[in-house]
């Protein structure tokens, strides 16, 4: 069979696979896939996707965004709350499997994906009125992006925190370059390159979550904060402050990272990856050989645009670090990392991805530069 007639048929088959997943991203269930409700004077958003951990399609994306502009603009509604259902997850991640089907094929999904995406993020961080995210399970990728630049983020000791991106050929995004710099030390480096997971109360102690409340009392807590009479931040925040002291579970364990934070601080600081690892392998101790264990199975251009990323976005407000990541999302559509990524880890489940560049001494320098250029008329504008 020629290669043109192979080339065709892969090309069918990827296009059929599109036509179901678009369906299914752009679908408009009988049961919604997310739940928008006043109760009293809040907004309550609820994604609504339990049996997939609530992973964010562009459906939820263009049904939270223009919901949560009309509430902002509001005189009757004075906070929002924004939850997962199910129990299990606040959101997973965003719905990527799609995305890459129809970066394969060309279609505009790989575009309009990751724009409206990062539009919600921004508005998000910059809403005016007190946004609550209750991070009750599992939040990751994309259900980072939904709660970390809003006001208030309550962590339980079902949270499970993690930023996997460089694992799957993609970098931590939906605003990671702003928020991970600005956590303490090399920390969000750290996590941002490893993927490393943080559980419970650690979410909070390593200042992604504002608060910890046990998850019991998370509905008495949604109670209390939509029976507030036109609140402050400060009202909302006073109780949250009572709840979170009023929640001592796992209050005496020490934070999962206690002992290796200057570890960390001093065998991250290095001015590029090569460094890092160098660093990690001259060090000899248990802690640095399984990070450098942990980063020898990312994807090295990942790696790379990462550390740029992170550093770039340190000194930059959150629209500016989402219109670096816009360019670095396409970059990714454009390269063959995120698709290997993908099929490794979610679809053959192999996890063991063939990445190109396989070693960093291969990821040149300009290739990186290369992914931050603009995109000129393409750029993402708010």
């Amino acid at each position: 069979m020629s290669l043109t007639v192979l080339s065709s048929a892969y090309r069918l088959r990827s296009l059929c696979r599109l036509q179901r997943i678009h369906g299914h991203m752009m679908s408009s269930h009988v049961e919604q896939e997310v739940l928008m409700e006043k109760v009293g004077r809040a907004g309550v958003i609820t994604m609504n996707r339990p049996k997939v951990l609530n992973a964010l399609n562009l459906t939820m994306i263009r049904q939270i965004y223009p919901q949560l502009k009309k509430w902002e603009q509001d005189s009757e509604t004075d906070i929002v709350i924004i939850k997962g259902a199910g129990g299990k997850a606040f959101c997973a991640g965003g719905d990527i499997r799609a995305v890459t089907e129809a970066g394969k094929v060309g279609d505009s999904l790989a575009q309009d994906f990751f724009r409206e995406e990062y539009i919600l993020n921004n508005l998000i961080g910059a809403c005016r009125k007190p946004y609550i995210a209750l991070i009750d399970g599992i939040t990751m990728g994309g259900g980072v992006g939904l709660s970390v630049h809003g006001r208030f983020r309550v962590a339980t000791e079902k949270t499970l925190f993690a930023m996997p991106e460089t694992a799957i050929g993609l970098f931590p995004d939906v605003g990671g370059g702003f928020f991970l710099p600005r956590l303490r030390g090399k920390l969000g480096l750290f996590l941002a390159l490893t993927g490393f997971r943080l559980k419970g109360r650690d979410v909070h102690r390593a200042g992604v979550a504002t608060h910890f409340v046990e998850s019991k009392k998370i509905s008495d807590l949604e109670k209390e904060l939509v029976d507030l009479k036109s609140p402050s931040a400060d009202d909302v925040s006073r109780v949250l402050d009572s709840f979170h002291n009023e929640s001592s579970l796992d209050s005496e364990k020490p934070f999962v990272l206690d002992q290796h934070i200057s570890d960390i601080d001093r065998l991250f600081s290095s001015s590029t990856v090569e460094g890092i690892m160098e660093n990690l392998k001259a060090d000899g101790s248990e802690f640095a050989k399984k990070q450098a264990e942990t980063l020898s199975k990312m994807s090295p251009t990942s790696l790379k645009i990462t550390y740029k990323q992170l550093q770039a976005g340190a000194s930059l407000s959150l629209p500016d670090v989402l219109v670096m990541e816009y360019r670095l999302s396409q970059a990714c559509m454009r390269g063959s990392d995120f698709y290997e990524g993908v099929r490794a880890v979610l679809v053959d489940k192999d996890q063991s991805p063939k990445w190109n560049p396989s070693a960093l001494a291969d990821v040149s320098d300009q290739s990186v530069e290369q992914c931050f250029s603009s995109l000129g008329e393409n750029e993402l504008t708010f």
